[in-house]
């Protein structure tokens, strides 16, 4: 897995997406390929992806929204290759912070 996902960089600009999403997505698409430990993204699985989100629910402590960004660059990821994304439904989802509104 190359650093630009394998023509990401390009395939994101055909796209028209930001230069901020850009740098996001690949920055998250090369975190995901440090914690599966450089594999092929052809190798990994759906299950790969869930324990990955889980993991920054849990232990990364992200934010919901940056759980999100993650999930969506890992789509991304994907879409690239063309690969197949199971039901991803039961991974573990970081919790929207609840703003009570001030009496």
């Amino acid at each position: 897995m190359e650093t630009d996902a394998g023509g990401g960089k390009n395939l994101i600009r055909l796209r028209h997406y930001s230069l901020s999403t850009e740098k996001t997505y690949l920055g998250w698409i090369a975190r995901f390929k440090t914690y599966a430990q450089d594999r092929e993204p052809q190798l990994l699985e759906a299950d790969d992806v869930k324990k990955y989100l889980t993991h920054l629910a849990l232990h990364g402590r992200v934010s919901a929204s940056t759980q999100n960004q993650a999930f969506n660059a890992l789509l991304f990821l994907y879409d690239i290759f063309t690969l197949e994304m199971e039901d991803l439904t039961s991974v573990t989802r970081a919790k929207r912070k609840i703003n009570l509104p001030l009496s």
